[in-house]
């Protein structure tokens, strides 16, 4: 599968706001420049207006003045012309007030005034004075675009300032060591960024704890295994040396066993790194009798070679939303414990039920119990209560609660009320009906 190409938030960012920017300038401009046009054409009709005025008081030009940009052209009365400036004919028919007109191909803006005495024309050259306005408008917006790229550049170095904390923890992280899982500092880090940094820092934190426990349990396991494997090596040892048949098979037995113990240790240290890397899976109703009652029944020929009565003493129906394989460890290893220290004739009994603070799962035992001060310390790795004979690795508790915790679930170990032994319950978070 193709991987998502990158792109660079920087990148981005700059090319979005100054597209943004030039588009506003773009615009900005064009209005401004229409409406310099505008007000050009309002100045030039007024001036046209006060030219005719001034004209009404007493004529400015001189007959043949040439260079005027005016053209100017006065009747008297009785329609005869007093006055025409620049040899150029204008319409006789006069419209009062301003007008547009072409003679002789050129286009003229004409504005008449009618008084008692006289007819005035005024007429201005339109291509010269669209020239003017356009010059005008030009100049209207020169400021908007000179301001558009030193607005450009300081929109780039906002940009690149705001996110120089960014670079700052970019650059922090890659001189980090392997093993360097310390906090990363949030100082100066943008608020919508600080979510993200704890996020990283809490997971930091998970992995430290995960590189701790996979170092201590490389060492336990390293520790636990050398003892069964040393017994296995003498037992091998001593089968080799046997000098008759019998001697040779009591030891080939023992020596059996010490591989079975080995590879029930193995298995556990298997089971135990897997729950501890193992994301959590996914939740499928579980029917907690029915899952007893599996346990149970591959249990059961175990049980009943130590005498053990074990079944279901209490039993309602509870379905609870967890992983089946994780309840089923769970269970497994709380009947195997109890099995392991629960005297011959003994017995073991599995409740389950709800309550005001959710389901709950208990395996209860007549066996000697444990003693308060060891009551935490059973779920350690490897430990064993000080004083029992029972074979095990001191893995399964360890186990229990491990997949516990994954679930959300809570293991305590208290006396049981009702066989005298100890209590292993099992409670899990509370569900929505």
């Amino acid at each position: 599968m193709q991987a998502a190409a990158s792109w660079s938030l920087r990148r981005r960012l700059m090319w979005l706001v100054l597209a943004a920017i030039g588009v506003v300038t773009m615009l900005q401009a064009a209005s401004a420049y229409r409406s310099a046009l505008r007000e050009a054409d309002r100045m030039f009709d007024f001036h046209l207006e006060e030219v005719a005025r001034s004209v009404h008081g007493g004529v400015p030009f001189a007959p043949g003045d040439d260079d005027s940009e005016y053209s100017v052209q006065v009747w008297g009365a009785d329609g005869s012309t007093i006055y025409r400036s620049n040899g150029r004919e204008l319409p006789s028919q006069a419209v009062l007030g301003f007008s547009d007109s072409r003679i002789n191909g050129i286009r003229l803006r004409i504005y008449t005034l009618q008084t008692p005495e006289h007819t005035i024309q005024i007429a201005q050259d339109l291509d010269a004075r669209e020239v003017r306005a356009r010059g005008l408008a030009a100049k209207a917006v020169t400021p908007v675009l000179l301001l558009a790229p030193l607005l450009m550049l300081a929109v780039g170095a906002v940009i690149g300032g705001s996110l120089a904390p960014l670079a700052r923890m970019r650059r922090q992280v890659a001189a980090r060591a392997a093993r360097d899982l310390s906090p990363l500092s949030a100082e100066g880090v943008p608020e919508e960024v600080q979510p993200l940094v704890s996020e990283l820092n809490a997971l930091f934190a998970r992995v430290q704890d995960t590189l701790e426990a996979q170092q201590h349990f490389v060492a336990d396991a390293a520790h636990e295994l050398r003892s069964p494997l040393t017994a296995l090596k003498l037992q091998l040892q001593a089968a080799e040396r046997a000098r008759d048949e019998e001697a040779r098979r009591a030891a080939t037995q023992q020596l059996g066993a010490g591989i079975e113990r080995s590879i029930a240790l193995v298995e556990q240290l298997l089971a135990l790194a897997r729950q501890e890397g193992a994301a959590e899976g996914e939740g499928e109703p579980v029917d907690l009798e029915e899952l007893a009652r599996q346990c149970v029944s591959a249990l059961l020929p175990t049980a009943h070679a130590k005498q053990l009565d074990l079944g279901l003493a209490t039993s309602e129906a509870v379905v609870v939303q967890a992983p089946r394989e994780s309840l089923h460890l769970i269970l497994r290893n709380l009947l195997d414990n109890a099995i392991k220290y629960t005297p011959a004739g003994g017995r073991i009994d599995i409740g389950i039920g709800r309550d005001a603070q959710g389901a709950w799962l208990a395996v209860d035992d007549s066996g000697p119990g444990v003693p308060e001060a060891d009551r935490e310390r059973v779920f350690d790795r490897f430990y064993r209560v000080p004083g029992t004979d029972a074979a095990g690795s001191g893995l399964g508790l360890a186990i229990v609660r491990t997949v516990a915790e994954r679930l959300g679930a809570q293991v305590r170990l208290v006396p049981s009320p009702t066989l005298g032994g100890a209590r292993f319950e099992l409670r899990f978070p509370a569900q929505a009906p």
